[in-house]
């Protein structure tokens, strides 16, 4: 039983990524987000961009690409670390009244964002340069259940259909007078707590609706599942200079960071 995607992150091309074999592609940049996320030293961290960047610059995806994505978990980090320069260290670099600005707070908090920017541009460029079809597909190859496989295929599925549905919703209630100055912010939440709950109704009756067709054309029977073949014509070769790279890249932070450990 085979589904389809409407929308995609994926960005077709001739790189030498997008040429790339998925399960050795897959392993091998999962490999090196887990080497980057080891990196405890402010010293490692150009390195970590030197091969990150060299890899965003090999898939040869735009710089558009990344500037679109990166603003909402940009956004997120500097919540969550956007306070450490202030409330944790010793060392005052920077005092105005009772703010001070402490280095080891600063190291830390510039440690944790680096690490989290190079593994986010790393699944950026996995996920730009290979059709999800494909990536589910290598993941069900690996092991992963079929189960969790599904639910992965229609979650991403009917997103795209949610948000378009909430687009057309906010539309409509735009019409009716929603979000005037005069309003209330009393009424406002009302409003907002209305679109969300219509909108949790509707998602939960499609997901019946969906299941049900599935069920009828089969799904579950004999151990049959949505089958996340990849997509036709994504046959790749495996350069084999692409995997040794970036996982030499990535045991060369672990050797690295076991060296400033041990000294």
């Amino acid at each position: 039983m085979a589904i389809a995607l409407h929308a995609d992150v994926f960005i077709p091309g001739d790189s030498p990524l997008h040429r790339w074999a998925v399960r050795p592609k897959l392993l091998s940049l999962l490999t090196l987000m887990f080497a980057i996320s080891l990196v405890r030293h402010l010293l490692l961290l150009p390195w970590v961009f030197g091969v990150v960047g060299g890899l965003y610059l090999a898939s040869r995806l735009p710089l558009q690409y990344l500037l679109r994505r990166l603003p909402y978990p940009g956004v997120f980090i500097v919540a969550m670390v956007g306070l450490l320069p202030w409330v944790s260290g010793e060392t005052v670099i920077w005092q105005w009244s009772f703010l001070a600005l402490h280095l080891e707070g600063l190291q830390t908090a510039t440690l944790i964002a680096g690490r989290f920017l190079a593994i986010l541009i790393t699944g950026f460029v996995l996920l730009g340069t290979t059709p999800f079809l494909d990536l589910l597909a290598a993941l069900r190859s690996l092991g992963l259940s079929p189960l969790l496989t599904d639910m992965t295929l229609l979650t991403y599925r009917y997103l795209f259909n949610i948000a378009a549905q909430l687009a057309t919703m906010r539309q409509a209630m735009r019409l009716r007078g929603h979000g005037l100055r005069r309003q209330t912010l009393q009424r406002q939440w009302g409003w907002l707590v209305a679109l969300f709950g219509s909108l949790l109704l509707r998602s939960y009756e499609r997901s019946q609706r969906v299941y049900q067709a599935m069920r009828l054309r089969g799904y579950g029977q004999q151990g049959q599942g949505l089958s996340p073949t990849p997509a036709a014509g994504s046959a790749r070769a495996a350069p084999a200079p692409m995997t040794v790279l970036t996982l030499l890249s990535a045991f060369s932070f672990v050797i690295a960071e076991w060296i400033f450990l041990a000294s």
